[in-house]
């Protein structure tokens, strides 16, 4: 099993470019469901995550051409419909496989999906979503760890108050009214970045969605959408990832390909702390800065702190001089990276949700083991500022989410290798 050894203390300047957001494109690929003409995605990602959602995909009969995925271009067709169920053995190794449930209920009318795996972060429960899409007209049972939905007479819209914001939900929702009968009308809805990303992807394939207030959507269905190209935004958890990795250990860190619009809520927190960055266009750009503030921090939906952050702020905030605290408000059971950062050197206790961070004078290099893709990159963020050799175990959570972590960081002066 591969392995990352980190070997702390050099600086970090150059360049660094973000990728495309692992987070918005696999709900879009699903979109190929809707249509049966080609879908062209730019600005991909090459993560496990999109050969596992591509594997998804391919099992249901969707033509996937990634000839070109090395330029970050995916081609994707669902011309022939073969079959409506996605099995276990793909299902269980990602929970966003769950988001083609809404596009094969409204093409095929019926499907079958496994229970989702994915990072083991709580109960992640997708009562949300089946909610949401009874009130299309779906009905729904579960057997064998399978969650089987129907509508025979296809679906019809409604008015669905989600009763909790849900990123996926609202995007499962999303996908399936642009096919239903007449107009739905959605509640509450998410409105993170990657959201708007698949609306913006569904219109330009011929959905009708328009916004009527912050949370709340209107979609005229369609009889059938087309095909389109699209360019996927720039992930926003990478960029915040390297930017607290400038404010710990950067010396002149450009951070490229970014989206600042969608980085204001770390901005913020970085201007609360007094952090330096200067923001040029699409780069902004770090270096290490001497924190002796504390802060009490709390993740939400967006616009709030994106809890995909979390465990690389604990980072961050040891490096103070004040402690500071942390509470979780969108997963339970999210701080199982907390263990293995006191192992290195930091002091965070847990009380419930809620995190305290003291100041941790030094971080010494360990053997760790990665959790899941977030509280995996904090480890690798602990070990580029420890003394000595920090080995990771695990590291496929790493490649759920970060596009070439260790040539990007080692580009850019850090000691970090893979091995196997």
């Amino acid at each position: 099993m591969e392995k990352i050894v980190i070997t702390g203390g050099e600086p970090l300047s150059g360049n660094i470019v973000i990728g495309g957001s692992k987070n918005a494109i696999l709900p879009i690929m699903a979109t190929c469901i809707l249509t049966d003409e080609p879908l062209h995605l730019t600005n991909v990602p090459n993560l496990q995550d999109i050969e596992t959602m591509s594997k998804v995909l391919e099992s249901l009969g969707v033509k996937v051409d990634k000839s070109q995925i090395e330029q970050n271009k995916l081609t994707i067709c669902y011309k022939e419909i073969d079959k409506s169920v996605a099995e276990y053995d793909l299902v269980r190794k990602m929970r966003a496989s769950v988001l083609i449930l809404g596009p094969l209920l409204a093409r095929k009318k019926e499907a079958s999906v496994s229970l989702p795996g994915g990072c083991a972060i709580g109960a992640r429960p997708i009562d949300i979503h089946i909610d949401a899409l009874e009130k299309l007209g779906a009905d729904f049972t579960l057997d064998g760890g399978y969650v089987n939905c129907s509508a025979p007479h296809g679906l019809t819209g409604n008015r669905i108050n989600l009763k909790k914001i849900s990123v996926g939900a609202s995007e499962n929702i999303i996908m399936a009214a642009s096919l239903a009968k007449g107009e739905t009308e959605i509640n509450n809805i998410a409105i993170e970045p990657e959201v708007i990303d698949l609306i913006k992807c569904l219109k330009s394939m011929g959905s009708e969605i328009e916004f009527i207030e912050d949370r709340k959507i209107l979609i005229q269905g369609k009889d059938t959408l087309r095909g389109t190209a699209h360019n996927i935004i720039p992930d926003r958890i990478e960029t915040g990832t390297y930017m607290i990795a400038g404010a710990l250990i950067g010396k002149n860190l450009n951070i490229q390909n970014i989206e600042e619009e969608h980085i204001q809520n770390i901005l913020n927190v970085f201007r609360e702390l007094k952090i330096d960055f200067k923001l040029d266009g699409n780069c902004i750009s770090l270096s290490k800065s001497d924190v002796d503030l504390g802060i009490n921090l709390k993740t939400e939906e967006y616009p709030g702190f994106p809890t995909d952050l979390q465990a690389q702020m604990m980072v961050l905030l040891s490096k103070s001089s004040k402690p500071s605290s942390i509470i979780e408000n969108i997963f339970e059971n999210r701080f199982m990276h907390v263990p293995e950062l006191n192992r290195m050197g930091a002091k965070i206790s847990i009380e419930g949700n809620k995190s305290i961070i003291s100041p941790s004078n030094e971080f010494i290099g360990a053997p760790v083991m990665a959790t899941d893709l977030r509280a995996s990159v904090s480890l690798v963020l602990a070990g580029l500022i420890s003394s000595g050799e920090t080995v990771i175990n695990r590291i496929y959570h790493i490649d759920r989410g970060y596009e070439e972590i260790e040539k990007k960081i080692s580009q850019c002066g850090g000691n970090i290798r893979r091995i196997k």
